[in-house]
Order: C-alpha cells, then structure tokens, then sequence
C-alpha cells in the first residue's frame, strides 16, 4: 500500500508559489502543484478560472465565518472534500454558488 504514496512523482508535492488579486489585494498563495491540479478541476466545473473559482471562495468563507486563519490550509481541505464528494455525487453539480447552483 505504501508504494501507492512513496512512488509518487515529486513534481506533485513541488510546492508552486501563484499571485492573485482578492478583495483588491494581490497575494501570493504557496501550494503543492497536485492541489493547484484540483482547483484548476475545480473551477473548469463551475466555468472559472482557478484565480476566479480562489477569490469566490475567500468571499464565501469570510461570508461565513469572517476570518480565515489560514486560506491556503482551507484550500487544501477543501480539495480533499471536492475529490471526496466526486465520487458521491453526480457530474454537473456545482460546487460555489455559480450557474450550476
């Protein structure tokens, strides 16, 4: 079972560093490309592109729960979660409030 993790090509846990503009504020979120693939998934469902699909989702979350302690750490349980729910779900459903909602 362990070979499944260890043989992983380390191109997807290279951390990639990526500048966006949130609120008006450019930032820089540092993920690991595997999680960068997910959101790019991610936001090709909901027709986004993943800079629009990762400010939706700051906007959602500060909506929410008004802070965000750590977004990029949000970000990757919430790639979890989608990949999880895939295999639940039925293709075509949104995943933000979007046109698919």
């Amino acid at each position: 079972m362990c070979e499944l993790y260890v043989k992983a090509d380390p191109i997807l846990y290279e951390s990639r560093s990526r500048s966006l503009r949130i609120r008006g504020v450019v930032t820089t979120l540092r993920l690991e490309n595997q999680f960068w693939d997910v959101l790019r998934e991610i936001a090709e469902v909901d027709g986004m592109t993943t800079n629009q699909l990762i400010a939706k989702l700051y906007e959602e979350v500060m909506d929410y729960r008004g802070e965000v302690v750590n977004f990029a750490s949000f970000l990757r349980v919430s790639c979890s979660r989608y990949l999880a729910q895939r295999r639940e779900r039925p293709q075509g459903l949104s995943l933000v409030g979007g046109r698919n909602a």
